[in-house]
């Protein structure tokens, strides 16, 4: 009787566990609105986690193209004055990114959408450093995970500046 107890037992937590990781497991990206389609190729393994799908499919809908943006406000002096730079294009690349992230929604907002509107965003790092992709990224898929281009590069338009960020959209 202990013997069955104790296999039943075995078996419940088996089941339990089961339960829990198919629960816990990540879900394979979705379509972010009704424009899209996500495209996965045929032996896309499930089990294999990517903040960002290989495509986006647009089937209707108007394309936004964003212009590339900073952590300067979207509004900001051309040429750019040194105050400004001073002011906005200071800290860290995180914080340079959240600035970013927050002109670009501003954008988004004026024109109707969100970034479940966005189909793909390219990122231009500046000086990079080591680990450095996975810091931008994770501060941009706090606001979404679309499909992506992150680029490293030498320089950007100001010495201080880290991040550039440009998106397209599609919207009604």
């Amino acid at each position: 009787m202990i013997s069955t107890t104790k296999s039943l037992r075995a078996a419940l937590h088996l089941a339990i566990l089961g339960i829990a990781a198919a629960a816990l497991a990540p879900a394979p990206a979705k379509a972010q609105n009704q424009h899209m389609e996500v495209i996965h190729h045929p032996n896309y393994d499930r089990n294999v986690f990517m903040p960002f799908v290989p495509a986006i499919k647009i089937k209707s809908g108007k394309i936004l193209w964003l212009a590339g943006t900073t952590a300067l406000p979207v509004y900001h002096d051309h040429p750019h004055k040194r105050e400004q730079i001073q002011q906005y294009m200071t800290g860290n690349l995180e914080e340079q990114t959240k600035r970013t992230m927050d002109g670009i929604k501003q954008t988004l907002d004026a024109a109707g959408a969100s970034f479940k509107d966005v189909v793909h965003v390219f990122v231009l790092r500046a000086r990079p450093r080591m680990g450095d992709i996975g810091k931008a990224s994770a501060v941009i898929n706090s606001y979404f995970a679309p499909t992506s281009t992150n680029v490293a590069v030498l320089e950007l338009g100001e010495p201080e500046q880290l991040i550039e960020i440009q998106m397209f959209a599609v919207v009604d």
